[in-house]
């Protein structure tokens, strides 16, 4: 028996969309939105009617229907932390997603894909969501009591990367430690250890390398001094560390290709900049590998500034000592969200409940 499965990853000025019949894809959609088409929500969960509708078009203007759905897949959202894994949409989980620890539009993908799977009679599912927390307590702990770390991260990609690395080369997730990069708009470095992700920076809001256009890791007296200073308000603070940090506030872009582009006609400051960010994604996975006890079996490059020869040689010159350094450009996030839902189908996994 073959199973049809619908996978959904809303971002911020885009829905993309996947129709798999067991592994081999159907359709693959990007529905892409424009700012002003954006505008008028002030919330992104406020665009909830307006993508679901986008999507019944976009799956009619193809030719399929949703009653030929076996299981709708969605991208997880922000909702309280979880253990890695398939999660059923439930009344709890629609909840947090409508009412989240932060706007996002991950926090559509639930929704989504709940509305879609209740329209065709069949059920709706998440799978590693951006909030997976395994963290050993090591790895959660600060200095202050007060203030614990929190990982929000790219889940989803990290273990599909994972698991496509083990399949090429014949070797088990489960018995492996890798150092995985996902390197977007935001930038986040994760220790594996056999299976858990055991330490990992918050990818969203100021943890970790800088990253196209987010801030990273402060000094803390000198970001203190700034949230006194009378000069900013908390929303326009909070604003800069999410998204108009890092090479933003260097440079004016959050685009690599851009950056690239200056340096090869000659721009130092561009030179300067993209050089310390790949410094400290190179030292943060140097950190991480003491965290494994220099056991790391490979290093793993992805998302989409994987792309950039630039960066990635940079990260081979700095990190080849620690392990074999291996690059998957762009990310599996689609594939990765139809192939647990397929697995949950087959019966090989028992989705998790969401409580």
């Amino acid at each position: 028996m073959s199973y049809k499965i619908l996978a959904i990853n809303p971002g911020s000025t885009s829905t993309k969309l996947a129709l798999y019949e067991d592994e081999r894809p159907l359709l693959e959609l990007n529905l892409h939105h424009t700012l002003e088409e954006v505008a008028p929500f002030k919330d992104p969960i406020d665009q909830l009617d307006w993508r679901r509708g986008l999507i019944l078009d976009a799956l009619r203007d193809n030719g399929f229907e949703l009653k030929q759905l076996d299981a709708v897949i969605g991208r997880g959202g922000l909702i309280r932390p979880v253990p890695g894994g398939v999660y059923e949409v439930n009344s709890q989980m629609k909840y947090d997603l409508r009412h989240a620890q932060m706007r996002h539009a991950c926090n559509l993908g639930g929704l989504l894909a709940e509305q879609l799977a209740h329209s065709a009679g069949i059920k709706a599912y998440i799978a590693d969501p951006p909030v997976v927390d395994e963290l050993e307590d090591a790895a959660r702990m600060t200095g202050m009591p007060m203030c614990t770390r929190r990982p929000i991260f790219h889940a989803l990609n990290h273990r599909a990367i994972a698991r496509r690395h083990c399949r090429l080369k014949g070797v088990s997730y489960d018995r492996s430690n890798f150092i995985i990069v996902h390197m977007g708009g935001g930038i986040s470095v994760a220790a594996h250890r056999q299976g858990r992700i055991v330490d990992v920076n918050n990818a969203l809001d100021g943890d970790g390398p800088f990253a196209p256009d987010r801030v990273g890791s402060l000094p803390s007296s000198e970001l203190i001094k700034v949230c006194f200073s009378g000069q900013y308000t908390r929303e326009e603070l909070l604003k800069y560390v999410s998204s108009k940090g890092g090479l933003v506030a260097y440079l004016g872009t959050n685009s690599v290709m851009e950056v690239v582009q200056r340096i090869e006609a000659g721009d130092q400051r561009a030179t300067k900049m993209l050089e310390a960010m790949c410094y400290n994604i190179a030292k943060q996975i140097g950190s991480l590998a003491a965290g494994l006890s220099g056991k790391v079996d490979a290093i793993l490059l992805t998302g989409g500034i994987a792309h950039s020869a630039y960066v990635t040689d940079y990260i081979r010159s700095h990190c080849t000592f620690i392990a074999p350094i291996e690059v998957y450009p762009g990310e599996d996030e689609l594939e990765a969200l139809a192939l647990n839902a397929l697995e949950v189908l087959r019966g090989n996994m028992e989705p998790q409940q969401y409580k």
